[in-house]
């Protein structure tokens, strides 16, 4: 059975694809649909922030394929989770809700460390530690689907 997960992000530019992409190139052939979307749309439509695609290159990640895209109440349908990179996100993404079940979880659930929240690098300008704390997410994230295998 395919498990869908759904990452979600402000703009859908930086964080989100970068998970998308990173989560797609570690699953080792898990039976995984995976999608990203933001929660504003101010970008629908373009391919990921540059730099965010130069760093996550220089790593071997490729996000040229990606097109940004706004979260819909049709997600909720569509997705088995739901990830949102921070707590802004996640109320956002509540707030689409409407009586759904499906489970909505912060990345940074997935991580040991004590980061609450992926940082937005579109504003920090340090993609590479957003990659960091996402390749960190995206492990415990896929091991989590492991022992629920």
């Amino acid at each position: 059975m395919t498990t869908r997960i759904l990452f979600v992000c402000l703009g859908n530019i930086c964080r989100s694809p970068a998970a998308e992409a990173i989560v797609r190139a570690r699953s080792d052939g898990m039976a995984l649909a995976l999608d990203s979307a933001g929660t504003g749309d101010w970008h629908v439509g373009q391919p990921p922030y540059a730099p965010m695609q130069e760093a996550a290159a220089a790593r071997g990640y490729d996000l040229g394929d990606l097109r940004a895209r706004t979260l819909t109440p049709e997600d909720f349908d569509r997705f088995d989770l739901i990830i949102a990179m921070d707590r802004e996100n996640l109320r956002d993404i509540e707030r689409l809700r409407h009586g759904a079940t499906t489970p909505v979880k912060l990345f940074t659930d997935y991580t040991k460390g004590p980061e609450t929240a992926v940082p937005d690098p579109y504003f920090t300008r340090d993609f590479e530690a957003a990659l960091d704390l996402i390749e960190s997410c995206a492990e415990g994230l896929l091991a989590s689907l492991r022992r629920a295998d």
